[in-house]
């Protein structure tokens, strides 16, 4: 009786390690497939972006962070869904993919390529400057983290351009609101449109307007001495332009055109030093 229990109990541990064994054999198989389901999924949201069906494109790419999402091809499949909306201009989505990658990945190595693409799905959302402040403010924002935390890269190249673009955007809209204050005889808020161009957008096509509107501002107020300081940092630096003839037009009334010098830096405003004249 002894012995048939004691071949009873060695049954026992030779079926459970048989199982033992056998569960982990199943434990590997399933775990092969499902790297070759994450690799074949990912092919096919290839495939299906070449052929132009973006939504079953990015689909496929988001199983893949389903299917393994601690491997190496879960972040870059979650960038690729962003770009094949990207592609076809669905920003938004685009944008949602991106701010899931760069919470979820954090430190990633192409962490500079989601920073820059989530700027450009902003910027390439700005029609009208009038109305689209939040993308415009949006789309300086992160190019501006690309230029402060990546300024070796290409992406920091191309970033620095299209802030000097978004500069000119936002300098338009407060000329904008200025020469609207302006039609409607509201001399102290157009003033201050004028003064935020000179103060923060010194650099923009727009400075010189901004700058007579000033030197007429200021005399229309009977503030001479401020309007001659306007006109003095305007003469300096664009003696050139239309807008110097007419501030000092204003403040002479036998004011004649002067020979110019027709050589003006151009690389950086002069502006700056003069900020003693606005003191």
């Amino acid at each position: 009786m002894k012995i048939f229990n004691f071949l009873i109990i060695v049954l026992i541990f030779i079926s459970l390690a048989s199982c033992t064994k056998k569960e982990e054999k199943i434990s590997l198989i399933k775990e092969d497939n499902l790297e070759m389901q994450m690799i074949e999924a990912y092919n096919e949201g290839l495939k299906e972006f070449n052929r132009g069906d973006i939504f079953f494109a990015a689909k496929k790419f988001n199983e893949v962070e389903l299917l393994y999402p601690q491997s190496a091809w879960a972040p870059r499949s979650t960038l690729m869904a962003a770009y094949v909306y990207y592609s076809q201009l669905y920003f938004n989505e685009a944008i949602i993919e991106i701010e899931r990658f760069l919470d979820k990945y954090k430190n990633h190595k192409n962490t500079d390529y989601a920073y820059y693409l989530l700027a450009v799905c902003h910027y390439n959302q700005i029609v009208d400057e009038k109305k689209d402040l939040g993308e415009i403010l949006k789309a300086k924002t992160y190019f501006q983290i690309i230029i402060k935390d990546f300024p070796s890269t290409d992406f920091a190249e191309d970033s620095k351009f299209k802030l000097e673009l978004i500069e000119e955007i936002l300098a338009s809209k407060e000329l904008y609101l200025a020469n609207y204050y302006l039609d409607r005889e509201k001399w102290i808020p157009a003033m201050n449109r004028f003064k935020k161009i000179v103060s923060d957008y010194d650099t923009t096509i727009y400075i010189e307007e901004a700058l007579y509107r000033l030197v007429e501002l200021n005399y229309k107020l009977g503030l001479t001495d401020e309007a001659q300081k306007y006109a003095a940092v305007l003469g300096y630096n664009y003696q050139s332009s239309e807008w110097y003839d007419s501030s000092y037009k204003i403040l002479n009334r036998n004011y004649k055109k002067t020979n110019i010098k027709q050589d003006m830096e151009k690389e950086k405003s002069l502006l700056k030093r003069f900020k003693d004249l606005f003191k």
